[in-house]
């Protein structure tokens, strides 16, 4: 499944650039990620965002490519946006997420460039993903392609990258290592407690399985022995088949579900009308690609836990 919806490609940002062609920015300050006095950083979007703010702490300056209330892989990026990269200290971006970006680093002389996807593994995943047999979807999935990106889902695989991003900005500032490697060992703890959370709070569950948007889900279901049935596969904004709604319904009623997950940042319309057809619930699971006011929660810590609230909630916690 590719995700490459509507991006600029490499030839039109270096158009842009020449021309001094301003598109809409997607954060209004990323003009000032360069040059500050701090270690310069770029994130593309905010699980990244996050991570480069709790370990850099005051040493480090970090703006998002993605605005609060984007949806990361629509993102475009401007000829504004594309000269702050060039002039900034490190880029903290995950491949084949948002291709806008990828094409944007690819030629940029940023000195350091910390690919998020190469510091843990990555998966491929489709519609179903997890442990359950799915005797009772006949669909062949073949939404079914690429490496799921959703890593910073699985708390384990997140503290993965926290580790990998801690060790690149210890390299690119040598003189502030100290505090960066305090840091991430802090978030990494903070990660593993958790990690224990929800592997405590999803072990007694009624049902294992569960019912999302979109595949953005895999790797937390993998992790604690649940199943994610996805209306949709990676692409947050497909239309399912047919076939599939019909095998969604017919798969709730044999594994007890009892809610349809649906997302901030994308249209619920599938959802609901899938879940009232069903005779189902209908309630939030964030995939925590941006904070905005409609969250359930101020920061990547918080909307987790609010996620495992409503995971017990859906589930049956015993």
């Amino acid at each position: 499944m590719n995700v490459r919806r509507r991006h600029m490609s490499g030839i039109a940002i270096a158009a842009a650039t020449a021309l001094g062609l301003g598109t809409l920015s997607a954060c209004s300050d990323s003009a000032a990620a360069a040059n500050t006095d701090k270690f310069d950083v770029v994130a593309s979007f905010y699980p990244l965002q996050y991570l480069a703010e709790q370990i850099g702490g005051s040493h480090v300056h970090v703006t998002s490519l993605t605005r609060p209330g984007q949806e990361p892989h629509d993102l475009e990026i401007s000829a504004q946006q594309t000269a702050a990269l060039g002039e900034s200290d490190a880029v903290l971006y995950l491949k084949n997420l948002q291709p806008a970006v990828d094409d944007a680093v690819s030629q940029s002389e940023v000195k350091t460039k910390i690919d998020a996807a190469s510091l843990t593994t990555l998966e491929k995943h489709g519609n179903e993903v997890g442990g359950h047999a799915a005797t009772h979807d006949t669909s062949k999935n073949e939404e079914l392609a690429g490496l799921d990106p959703h890593i910073w889902l699985d708390p384990v695989r997140y503290a993965q990258v926290a580790e990998g991003v801690g060790k690149s900005f210890e390299k690119a500032d040598p003189k502030n290592a100290a505090d960066y490697r305090t840091r991430t060992a802090a978030l990494v703890k903070k990660l593993d407690a958790l990690d224990t959370e929800f592997k405590t709070g999803l072990a007694g569950t009624k049902t294992k399985v569960f019912i999302t948007t979109h595949a953005a889900f895999g790797y937390l279901a993998e992790r604690y022995g649940l199943t994610e049935e996805a209306i949709n596969g990676l692409d947050p904004e497909s239309e399912p088949s047919a076939e599939r709604v019909k095998n969604l319904e017919k798969m709730a009623k044999a594994d007890g579900v009892t809610t349809v997950f649906y997302e901030t940042l994308v249209s619920d319309k599938t959802a609901k009308t899938i879940a009232a057809d069903a005779s189902l619930r209908t309630d939030v699971l964030d995939p925590i690609e941006g904070i905005t006011a409609k969250s359930r929660g101020t920061d990547y810590f918080s909307v987790q836990r609010a996620n495992l609230k409503a995971l017990q909630t859906a589930l049956g916690s015993k």
